[in-house]
């Protein structure tokens, strides 16, 4: 199979997803397909952005937890899992993901990891510039449910609910929405209105 920039191709990351999911079953599969769906059509609609490289970074994005059910390390596993396979953009998506907020404080779940890759991954974060498909990749993670997208807002008050509101929490939404307003920008429309599913999504309650 032919691969663009030697990146995987659509079909090689949609099998490593499937095989990952047999790995370790759970909801995160259908979230994947969900993110690289919706950041495909945004890439497209940009008309700057690759929708094949958008699609197979959304894909892989949550790789990691092929692994099994962890925190903050299913961030490392997939770095590993693609830097062992020579992918090393996706690598990087796999830990630029979590982190609108370049800073290794900002993660929202449970620090499983040794203190050695977190202090790698503070160096990672604050010497890496985000490009465009970071930043799509960290919308799309929160706009996307199983079935399609919903409202933003939505998704951050059903985390802040769940998880509780760290001290970051305000900064982190900022950021958020700030991607959203950059894409729109890129899309020349409001990004929402041609992704699937938002208003049947954003319309369910939260609790």
């Amino acid at each position: 199979m032919g691969r663009e920039n030697g990146m995987l191709t659509p079909a090689e990351a949609e099998l490593e997803l499937k095989k990952g999911a047999g790995l370790c079953p759970g909801p995160w599969e259908q979230h994947s397909l969900s993110v690289a769906r919706n950041a495909g059509l945004i890439a497209e609609k940009t008309g700057c952005m690759d929708r094949g490289r958008a699609y197979v970074m959304g894909l892989m994005h949550d790789i990691g937890r092929r692994a099994g059910v962890k925190g903050i390390l299913h961030i490392f596993d997939g770095y590993d899992y693609m830097m062992g396979l020579g992918q090393e953009e996706i690598a990087r998506i796999c830990l630029t993901h979590s982190f609108p907020l370049r800073n290794a404080d900002t993660f929202i779940g449970k620090y499983d990891c040794p203190p050695g890759q977190k202090e790698f991954l503070k160096d990672f974060l604050e010497h890496t510039e985000y490009d465009d498909y970071d930043i799509l990749i960290q919308l799309c993670d929160a706009i996307s449910l199983p079935d399609g997208a919903c409202i933003m807002e939505k998704r951050l008050v059903d985390v802040a609910l769940r998880r509780g509101l760290p001290d970051f929490t305000l900064d982190k939404w900022r950021a958020f929405m700030k991607a959203k307003k950059h894409f729109d920008e890129l899309c020349g429309c409001n990004i929402y209105t041609f992704l699937p599913n938002v208003l049947e999504n954003s319309s369910v309650n939260l609790i």
